[in-house]
Order: structure tokens, then sequence, then C-alpha cells
């Protein structure tokens, strides 16, 4: 008896979508040529690209026979803490500075998982931290601000 793999179906429909909107997203920037590659030209083949993987892992769930694998139930109480995680560390990052957003954003998101330790999440918002301090501010040199407006006046 053949049976679908909705994980694999599930997964592949993402890859899709995903990689079509990347594609289409970028069909109104400049492409240029493999060898003068314009804004739109990596974002378009990498959505291409993804589609195209997406296709080939939903074709191969439904041809191939499997145990069934149905879906769980999604997790949505950890998925909005993690969005709203990483939309207050946009909202934050101009006003409170790198420091604050980032730690916002470590110690926020890790409220969406019941098994860490108080100890193991500020070790992780620490080094993650410093990691962002150096790659972002002192490697790249991206302008931003490293602590709060109002301390910076």
């Amino acid at each position: 008896m053949k049976t679908v793999n909705h994980k694999d179906v599930g997964a592949g429909l993402l890859f899709i979508v995903l990689g079509a909107s990347f594609a289409i997203g970028a069909w109104g920037y400049r492409m240029g040529t493999a060898a003068r590659m314009g804004p739109g030209y990596f974002p378009f083949w990498l959505g291409i690209i993804l589609a195209v993987i997406g296709i080939i892992v939903a074709f191969n769930a439904l041809r191939q026979t499997s145990e069934g694998e149905v879906l769980e139930r999604w997790a949505l109480r950890p998925l909005f803490i993690i969005l709203l995680s990483a939309i207050l560390f946009g909202l934050l990052l101009p006003y409170a500075g790198l420091i604050v957003s980032v730690l916002v954003l470590v110690i926020g998101s890790s409220l969406a998982c019941s098994d860490g330790s108080w100890r193991s999440i500020f070790l992780t918002a620490l080094v993650l931290l410093a990691l962002s301090l150096v790659l972002f501010v002192w490697l790249l040199d991206l302008q931003f601000a490293i602590w709060p407006v109002f301390l910076n006046r």
C-alpha cells in the first residue's frame, strides 16, 4: 500500500514557496551576468535552486513508498515568541544599541524553549554578544550604535 510522507511534501512545498518568493522578489533588481553580478543575480538564482530542490523533495515524497508520517501540530507559542524577539531586535537596534538588542533577542528567544537553564541562556547571550561585536562592529565596521542612544549624549 502506497502512503504519502506528509512531512517531506510539506518541506518541499515550503522550499518551493520560499524559493519562488526570493526569485520573484529579486526580479525587479538588475541581474547582470555571472561575471558582473547585479544585486538581483544571487537572490534570483538562489530562489530558483531552492524551488527546484523543493520540487525534487515533494516529488520524491509523492513517488516513494513510505511509512506515512503525519505532520504534527505546530507549536505556535514558541513560534510567536521567537518571531516577537526578532521583531523587537529590529525595532530596538537603532535606539537601544547592539548590546541591549542582542540580549533581548537571545534571552527572548530562549523563553520559547522550556528546558534551558538561566545560566546557559546568559552564557549563550554573552557569547553571541561578543561575536556580534567582533564581527559586525570591529571586523565589518558596520555603523551600529553599541549602547542605547541616551547613553551616547
